[in-house]
């Protein structure tokens, strides 16, 4: 156990914190959703991770997304991985620099526990939603995050037993409601609550604490 994971296991207690570090995490887009869910999961005791992106990091990116400037330019997924690893240097990051197809959605995240799906593209969304809920995986969508105020409006939404939905579901990312670091940020949070939860309720029910 790292440093980073001994301060963790503060709050989580070493068997559940190697319980959540058993479990892996696909996270399907690593803009604005993806890279800070994926930073608040490594701060929450996860560990494994799959990584899938095909972009670069861009300027505009840097409003609300968890790059650094010295980053722009890198491939998205060696990025995070390298702020994720920051964070917990015993980080297992598993990168695709490919776009997620309907056709390889499966081999991707095949040995997932749980996909967050992180994409702009609603056609994108759409397919992964129903490629991988029909598994039994838990999966933790989003719509609705776009433009400034009303924040309360994201709210989480147990849609299946293992499929959630986060955001206010109507407000789209565009010309009069961009994309901006706090409502974007607030939606990624909640979707690394609904996986951190999930599991935790696992972890109890299988006599853990």
């Amino acid at each position: 156990m790292n440093r980073t994971e001994q301060g963790i296991a503060v709050y989580l207690g070493e068997d559940c914190l190697e319980y959540l570090q058993g479990i892996t995490v696909g996270i399907a887009g690593a803009g604005g959703l993806g890279s800070n869910c994926a930073m608040h999961l490594v701060r929450s005791g996860f560990r494994r991770f799959v990584l899938v992106d095909f972009d670069r990091v861009e300027l505009s990116n840097l409003n609300r997304q968890a790059f650094t400037l010295e980053q722009v330019g890198q491939r998205k997924v060696e990025a995070l991985a390298a702020n994720m690893m920051a964070v917990n240097p015993d980080c297992e990051c598993d990168v695709h620099d490919v776009e997620v197809t309907a056709d390889n959605i499966s081999s991707l995240f095949d040995h997932c526990s749980v996909v967050v799906e992180a994409f702009d593209a609603p056609e994108a969304k759409k397919a992964l939603v129903e490629k991988l809920v029909p598994t039994g995986k838990l999966v933790v969508a989003a719509s609705g995050m776009g433009g400034v105020g009303e924040a309360d409006a994201l709210v989480t939404r147990k849609v299946r037993d293992t499929f959630y939905l986060v955001g206010d579901g109507k407000t789209a990312c565009a010309g009069d409601t961009p994309p901006m670091s706090p409502k974007v940020g607030i939606a990624a949070a909640k979707q690394a609550d609904v996986v951190l939860g999930y599991f935790l309720q696992l972890f109890d029910k299988e006599g853990g604490r």
